[in-house]
């Protein structure tokens, strides 16, 4: 945990994130010299800074606090801070990870995952830090949204850097769904409930990977550590949960009895008829992007490290040439705002990326349901 903090200056870009935050916490335990937290939400940053400066006062920790406002899509702001301050070790958090959301608006997405990454990783190098971790996400693995092509854009983004260079090391961590996060099922779950219900979930099969904020942030920090350049880590996330049947013991847990109502079409409750239960479970089909199961792995196989609980990936990577000419390619597209010519790009790139269905950017003129005699 000491290895890459310890007396150390971090940057934690994303800091008022459910991971970033907690990432943060975590760090100032192992006693950095300094710690930047670079964020854009003024009170995410402002509620963040205000709680940390509370914990290093009341544990008597030597730990200077350095909040920064600021975009991972700015680099200029961001090159000045590494080199001032004199950054040894980044954790990259910062990006749009909620699924349906980058799916309508796709630009922004691209831009602040990719293009964000692409300024962490040129600045790192130009300023000299010394270890660089992208927080990535296990729906980088064959992804079916713009979401997760952008993830794993950034992890080859990573990999070209690291094959650039030697004096900076790049590594990404890879995990699945955290409980509690912002955009998590539990509080969600809990307001249902507490409302009375009907409680909501997508569909009858989908199950996700799930860990705790503490655990992930603490096996991030540790692989982080272990890296030696252009790693891919993989954390063991244990078995995958039904979703449904996390609603179910949720309910349950709240010393209520759970029914089911099936999907549109079908005739009988799945489990038991509304007479028998005092909150329903709706489904109410994928939303856009979304997939039934998430997976870990790109490749067939996975390598042990000292950490029982972390494992290593041999993804495929793109020639740093190449990976240039692909983004130039979407950043051009960005600019124009080409929706349809953005999809096109990244479906054809070597990121395993196949839609799930149309475009559901809001800005794509797909939907015909908006005009503006209609507002009017």
């Amino acid at each position: 945990m000491k290895a890459s903090i310890e007396g150390k200056v971090v940057m934690v870009t994303g800091a008022g994130g459910s991971i970033g935050s907690e990432l943060c916490r975590q760090i100032i335990q192992q006693r950095p010299r300094a710690l930047i937290l670079w964020e854009m939400s003024e009170l995410a940053l402002y509620t963040l800074n205000n709680e940390l400066s509370e914990t290093i006062e009341a544990r008597g920790l030597d730990v200077r606090l350095l909040p920064l406002m600021g975009s991972v899509q700015n680099p200029r702001r961001l090159t000045e801070t590494l080199t001032r301050f004199g950054v040894q070790t980044i954790y990259h958090a910062a990006a749009y990870k909620h699924v349906p959301l980058v799916e309508q608006n796709v630009v922004e997405g691209l831009r602040n995952n990719v293009f964000g990454t692409v300024t962490v990783a040129q600045s790192a190098i130009e300023a000299g830090v010394e270890a660089v971790i992208l927080i990535s996400s296990d729906k980088a693995v064959r992804p079916t949204n713009v979401m997760g092509a952008s993830k794993r854009l950034a992890e080859l983004i990573f990999q070209a850097a690291a094959r650039r260079q030697n004096q900076t090391t790049f590594s990404m961590v890879r995990f699945g769904n955290v409980l509690g996060s912002s955009g998590s099922v539990i509080p969600r779950f809990r307001r249902q409930v507490e409302q009375g219900g009907p409680v909501t979930v997508t569909h009858p099969e989908i199950t996700r990977y799930f860990m705790t904020i503490p655990e992930a942030a603490q096996l991030v920090i540790q692989a982080g550590a272990m890296a030696t350049g252009g790693d891919v880590f993989v954390l063991d996330m244990g078995e995958p949960l039904k979703i449904v049947d996390l609603a179910d013991r949720i309910i349950r847990l709240s010393g209520l009895k759970p029914y089911r109502v099936p999907p549109e079409g079908e005739a009988a409750a799945v489990d038991g008829a509304p007479a028998d239960g005092d909150i329903a479970i709706h489904f109410t089909s994928l939303r856009p992007g979304e997939k039934l199961f998430e997976e870990l792995l790109i490749g067939e196989t996975s390598g042990h490290t000292l950490h029982p609980r972390i494992m290593t990936a041999s993804e495929t990577c793109i020639a740093p040439e190449v990976l240039d000419d692909l983004l130039d390619d979407i950043l051009t597209a960005c600019q124009m705002h080409d929706i349809n010519g953005l999809r096109g790009l990244i479906t054809a790139a070597p990121l395993g990326y196949t839609p799930a269905g149309p475009a559901a950017d809001l800005l794509s003129g797909e939907d015909d349901t908006w005009s503006r005699e209609a507002a009017e």
